[in-house]
């Protein structure tokens, strides 16, 4: 009996349904709904930082318990992560996103009704931070699934959600703060995510495709499938949790005090803020363009190229600190950082299974968070220690070239795969 060729197409793309295969229609409206849902998601990682003066007042506080609430939130983002991405591995990613969009809209149901600060820290931490965890790392995970040839920018656009959250939810939780009060903000987002995230986590039903490797190759082309690498994929995933680390143990320093440096420098919080959202509005540009590049050179050398970028706007930070040359140095900085995060998604799609991917990127993304907690304790400890932020600025430049270091040992532990006949 002869095949039909809708039939073929539908083995092709190992989805039932035509169409819905990789690189298809289907692929860009599921990356559009992926990236809504991640800043829908995001705002569990800044609400907390926005409501931190009103909370401390409420509960009448010290400011360092007062931050309490933001550094588990962290933890239970990076940490629920992991479970979330090997939910997302069983299961599908729809049941992850289901599950953190209820955990987080009870998070800040319990959040608004806080009696104490340890209530609301509990709240933030294992409802808030775990539930959002959902909408970075699996989700970016099962967005790589549905790309080969465009896998680099697809995987970009995903994580400009993050940033998106960054730049839309602060100004929108702190105009209802005001007018509303913190507590009746909390209830407000559990609302909003219910209502908005349950629905669009629907869109998401159909598991991604899992393709013959050599009937996608002569269908679409060149495609990147697993590559060799010369070391277990336990050293891998070990030495890529490394260089997340300390990539971002350098990254954090900027990021994080740089509102603080323009106090110290005389020009007050409010221009640091200022170049804060200039860095974050680069960073932006920096992803999608690093999306393109990734798509050509592969994840190893986008991480390198990110890296070397990143570590010569460090250096930039030692010798200008003038009005305008910050703001110049915080735009360049955004443009060479923004790239190396989804560069991790990147590698861990090429040298790691399919199967694995949801687990494998969730680690690694949460390597990233604690090396952006670590970084920015870090710096802040360096700076009491001399009592200058240049010494916290070269401590990030030795992370820097220790990230430098592993990304080149793993290229050159790259095996060369054979031509295509």
């Amino acid at each position: 009996m002869e095949k039909s060729p809708r039939a073929g197409a539908r083995s092709l793309s190992g989805d039932s349904t035509p169409g819905a295969g990789m690189e298809s229609t289907y692929a860009w409206m599921r990356l559009a709904v992926s990236m809504l849902l991640s800043t829908i998601g995001g705002v569990g990682m800044w609400s907390v930082v926005v409501a931190l003066p009103a909370v401390q007042q409420e509960f009448a506080v010290a400011r360092g318990d007062a931050s309490l609430p933001y550094t588990l939130t962290m933890l239970g983002f990076g940490v629920a992560g992991i479970g979330m991405g090997r939910l997302s591995d069983r299961f599908g990613i729809m049941a992850p996103v289901v599950l953190g969009t209820i955990t987080m809209a009870l998070g800040y149901a319990a959040a608004g009704a806080s009696a104490s600060l340890w209530q609301y820290t509990l709240a933030q931490g294992l409802l808030i931070g775990a539930g959002s965890s959902a909408t970075f790392a699996p989700l970016l995970a099962d967005t790589s699934m549905w790309f080969a040839r465009r896998r680099g920018i697809a995987v970009a656009i995903f994580a400009s959600g993050n940033y998106l959250a960054g730049a839309v939810w602060p100004p929108i939780v702190q105009h209802f703060i005001e007018s509303a009060g913190w507590r009746h903000t909390c209830f407000g987002i559990a609302a909003f995510c219910a209502c908005t995230m349950l629905p669009l986590a629907l869109a998401l039903r159909r598991k991604p495709p899992h393709p013959n490797a050599r009937a996608t190759a002569s269908a679409l082309g060149k495609i990147r499938a697993v590559q060799p690498l010369d070391v277990s994929p336990r050293a891998l995933q070990t030495l890529l949790v490394m260089a997340g680390v300390c990539c971002c143990v350098a990254m954090s320093m900027p990021q994080v005090h740089l509102v603080a440096y323009c106090s110290d420098l005389g020009y007050g919080p409010a221009r640091g803020a200022q170049m804060l959202s200039v860095m974050l509005a680069f960073g932006v540009v920096s992803r999608l363009t690093f999306g393109f590049i990734s798509d050509r050179i592969g994840g190893l050398r986008t991480l390198l190229l990110g890296g070397m970028l990143q570590c010569v706007a460090l250096f930039l930070f030692l010798p200008f600190d003038g009005l305008v040359s910050l703001y110049v140095v915080s735009a360049l900085f955004g443009l060479f950082q923004g790239g190396i995060v989804p560069s991790y998604a990147i590698i861990a799609r090429e040298y790691f299974p399919p199967s694995e991917a949801g687990s494998r990127v969730s680690a690694v993304l949460m390597a990233t968070l604690f090396g952006m907690a670590l970084g920015g304790w870090l710096s802040g400890v360096v700076y009491d220690l001399t009592g200058t932020y240049k010494a916290a600025f070269i401590n990030g430049i030795l992370f820097n070239l220790v990230n430098l270091s592993i990304t080149s040992w793993l290229l050159r532990r790259k095996t060369p795969q054979p031509q295509p006949a």
